[in-house]
């Protein structure tokens, strides 16, 4: 079956994609004033280990399954405040154009200034995330975003997990697994080792 009729048939699945340490930190890869709460100081951890043809490649191919991306509130804020200005490369030029929605009770309809976003409120989570889950279409990316992602995973609407496995412990910081006591099977689909350490997995959920 080609890609596109893959696309087509499908409906769309939440996908999680994370740079993640190998004690479950996910919080600040990027920068190191990106997320300092808790008095975190490793900001900017995944940066040397980032390898541009294994992670890279990874990454572009997730944007081309993506067909729209889902935010927390804070990591939306640091992609709008970011990506705008980038625009011209292909990755920024796909990220600033794709359909996005963010998960926040604080920002109005007038914060939405990085388009095309539309707001969904904590509240209706469950029933946003499974209204796009029912829509045919490509996957909905699910980028940083600890809390919603532990909202998401203890709803039982993830679909799949794509893990950046760093060779780094942090110590602490913020995870995106429950601590509710459920057990949650996933099965290993891909897994690819990048020059720099890291483990490029891919989970999808068990029937």
């Amino acid at each position: 079956m080609s890609p596109g009729l893959w696309h087509r048939r499908h409906d769309m699945r939440i996908v999680i994609s994370e740079f993640i340490s190998l004690d479950g930190v996910v919080q600040a890869p990027g920068g190191a004033e990106e997320d300092t709460d808790g008095g975190f100081r490793h900001g900017g951890w995944s940066m040397p280990y980032f390898d541009p043809d294994v992670m890279g490649s990874s990454i572009n191919e997730m944007s081309e399954r993506t067909d729209a991306l889902l935010y927390g509130r804070r990591t939306w804020q640091v992609m709008a405040g970011a990506w705008p200005e980038r625009a011209g490369d292909p990755f920024a030029d796909w990220i600033n154009a794709v359909e996005k929605h963010v998960v926040s009770n604080t920002l109005s309809e007038a914060d939405l200034t990085w388009e095309p976003t539309s707001l969904i409120r904590s509240a209706d989570l469950a029933s946003a995330v499974t209204a796009l889950r029912e829509r045919p279409g490509g996957d909905v990316n699910v980028i940083g975003s600890a809390q919603l992602v532990r909202s998401l995973l203890e709803a039982d609407l993830v679909d799949e997990l794509n893990l950046m496995i760093e060779p780094i412990v942090l110590g602490g910081g913020k995870g995106i697994f429950p601590a509710d006591g459920t057990a949650r099977r996933f099965d290993l689909v891909s897994a690819t080792t990048a020059a720099t350490g890291v483990q490029v997995c891919r989970y999808r959920r068990a029937a």
